[in-house]
């Protein structure tokens, strides 16, 4: 089986730079998925082919040096339970969570979006990884604030923790009803920095990645790399749920954001 090719894959410096880590935010490139899911979609949910979602994901699994089992994903539900993870499953028994965290070598943490926020982290010295799905109720709910918590009860240090924040929906591409506003401001009355007037009456442009970075700045994480691409404007490399929402689509495929330690 071949792998996708790492220079495809949108990769952090600061996770590079350390060698028992293995990382990447996959795009759409490098698969065999077609039509609408073309061409790296990692969804096993989607009307897609099976047989192409399996070959994609193990394209991947062999890019990060690990089988096809190791690649592990739990059912997203857009909430805020993370899990500790000791051992592989089937993808018939995935369990319901929207983050993971690890400290066992060769076992690949997996994320799929479309333009909800990746995160990947990692505590290189204490030996701790995690992935994160920080879609805005994800993130509003504590998802990160979890996650980190249950680095920490591993031995990870906030301090030492590297967060990546991969390619999600960016603010002037996401648009929401003035209502969406209300919990945010409820959580902090600061969080209003986060929105700015759109050109439609009563919308508003929200942005994801700021929130996630300020998140993970609160919590006192040592270094933060925010999200290098939006998905909606950049649709040869990405998948995007509102662009397929805004053209009338039926679906969108999910790119996959992958950590490992090795």
């Amino acid at each position: 089986m071949n792998g996708v090719p790492m220079n495809t894959a949108v990769l952090c410096e600061q996770l590079v730079a350390h060698t028992t880590i293995r990382h990447g935010f996959f795009t759409r490139e490098g698969g065999v998925s077609e039509g609408l899911f073309s061409s790296l979609n990692c969804a096993d949910n989607t009307a897609d082919n099976p047989v192409h979602v399996t070959e994609n994901r193990g394209r991947i699994a062999h890019s990060l040096g690990v089988t096809s089992e190791k690649l592990i994903s739990c059912k997203q539900i857009h909430a805020s339970r993370a899990m500790l993870i000791d051992s592989s499953w089937s993808a018939k028994n995935k369990p319901e969570a929207d983050a993971m965290v690890t400290t066992q070598r060769n076992l690949a943490l997996s994320i799929l979006t479309a333009d909800c926020a990746p995160v990947l982290l990692a505590d290189p010295e204490g030996g701790v990884i995690a992935a994160a799905h920080a879609g805005w109720r994800g993130a509003l709910d504590g998802v990160l604030e979890n996650t980190i918590a249950l680095m920490e009860s591993c031995g990870a240090s906030a301090d030492r923790i590297i967060a990546a924040v991969g390619p999600c929906i960016w603010q002037d591409s996401y648009e929401v009803e003035e209502d969406f506003l209300g919990p945010f401001i409820q959580e902090d009355a600061t969080n209003s920095r986060f929105f700015k007037q759109a050109l439609k009456t009563d919308h508003l442009l929200f942005d994801l990645p700021g929130y996630v970075v300020a998140k993970l700045e609160n919590i006192g994480i040592g270094f933060i790399v925010p999200s290098p691409a939006d998905t909606l404007r950049d649709e040869r490399r990405f998948y995007s749920h509102r662009r397929g929402v805004l053209r009338g689509a039926p679906e969108a495929g999910r790119m996959l954001s992958c950590i490992s330690l090795t």
